[in-house]
């Protein structure tokens, strides 16, 4: 158990990723705080006196700032932060809306980069943590994606940097970049849509929620202590190239 009564935090953890990030930690005995725009009531978990569930807005800090005074008022540190909560609004830019761009950009970069400003001076001052931010491939460019790449790929930028201003304190700061997942969300495309983007992959498959969470325990753990400002592609070697065969 070794995150036996660890503090965590993870954004947008009602389904898909961050639901099974949450089941990680709680298998590992941590008391996990859950912050999710979701209403209590939607969160599809087990009861657990170890889980607390949350309704609020990552987009803004004074959702972030009350959520982070409550879990300070239960536990005396914050052990690790998992920026998980994302968004899609997917289009090609002549037909890209204006609120449809600030949207992803203020849950998927705004939102991570205030939850970590809330954290880092608590960790600084307990001198540790780990914050785990899950980016994506697309980070890297993607057809029809010029705000959520561009989201994305703020999200690494933010991770270095990060990296760089609170190694001192012994705090890490990584981020994962998932390729296709099988979640509730990638499920709601066309079946032959899903099966074309599996055939994208060197590895001619989908991931697994599970592959994203084992990694994330894995950089929040001490194993991982000087693994600092890096970011791991999930992706079934995606990344890498095109493969045909």
């Amino acid at each position: 158990m070794k995150f036996k009564n660890k503090t965590i935090i993870v954004t947008g953890g009602a389904r898909g990723i961050g639901a099974s990030i949450v089941q990680y930690f709680l298998d590992e005995a941590a008391v996990v705080y859950v912050i999710d725009k979701k209403n209590p009531t939607e969160f599809n978990m087990i009861n657990n006196e170890n889980l607390f569930l949350v309704t609020g807005d990552v987009t803004n800090n004074n959702d972030v700032e009350l959520f982070i005074s409550d879990v300070m008022s239960e536990s005396s540190s914050v052990d690790v932060l998992v920026n998980n909560a994302g968004i899609l609004r997917d289009n090609v830019i002549w037909k890209l809306e204006e609120e449809d761009f600030d949207a992803v950009i203020n849950v998927n970069l705004k939102g991570p980069w205030l939850m970590c400003r809330a954290v880092t001076s608590i960790m600084r001052k307990q001198n540790s943590g780990r914050i785990v931010n899950i980016s994506s491939r697309s980070w890297l460019g993607n057809f029809g994606q010029s705000n959520y790449s561009a989201s994305k790929g703020g999200l690494v930028s933010l991770t270095r940097t990060l990296a760089l201003e609170l190694a001192r304190n012994n705090i890490t700061v990584n981020a994962i970049a998932p390729g296709l997942i099988d979640t509730p969300m990638t499920r709601n495309l066309d079946p032959e849509i899903f099966k074309k983007l599996e055939n994208t992959i060197p590895m001619k498959k989908a991931g697994h929620p599970e592959d994203i969470a084992n990694l994330v325990g894995f950089l929040a753990s001490d194993e991982a202590k000087f693994i600092n400002g890096q970011v791991i592609h999930v992706d079934g070697g995606k990344s890498v190239g095109a493969s045909i065969h």
